[in-house]
């Protein structure tokens, strides 16, 4: 059986569809993981799908990830301007690394134009809206040949 790609999202994504739809749209995250299983089928990936509000859950499960996934494709949300920890968390992964915004980071506030996960990634895709995860998902699987 192949090895998973991992598709981690973090705080307040479990809100998509709701929260701040001219930024962020109408489409829920199970929508999102929906379209990203079907296409990982049509790719023949295997897909795990999470969000987690809280940054220690995301970094335990970038260290599960190690010798378990085969990439990561991560939505960091906040925590991508905050947080050291799930940088260096990521270092210690060894497969690609996709990270991804649904929205166009750099048109936004200041405070968002900064990403400690933008050091360790492999590429970075922002401003996508969800079809986003799909082009992820895609590059990733170039990435793994």
């Amino acid at each position: 059986m192949p090895r998973p790609i991992y598709f981690l999202n973090g705080p307040n994504l479990n809100l998509l569809g709701q929260r701040e739809p001219d930024v962020y749209g109408r489409t829920t995250l199970a929508d999102v993981e929906g379209a990203c299983r079907a296409l990982g089928a049509e790719l023949g990936l295997e897909i795990s799908f999470k969000q987690s509000n809280h940054e220690g859950q995301i970094v335990d499960w970038v260290q599960e990830a190690r010798g378990t996934a085969a990439g990561i494709v991560i939505n960091p949300a906040a925590l991508t301007h905050t947080s050291v920890a799930v940088l260096d968390a990521l270092n210690s992964f060894d497969g690609p690394v996709i990270e991804l915004h649904i929205s166009q980071v750099h048109k936004r506030e200041a405070f968002r134009h900064h990403s400690y996960v933008s050091q360790r990634a492999d590429a970075v895709m922002a401003g996508f809206g969800v079809h986003g995860y799909e082009l992820a998902l895609r590059h990733m699987a170039q990435l793994l040949g």
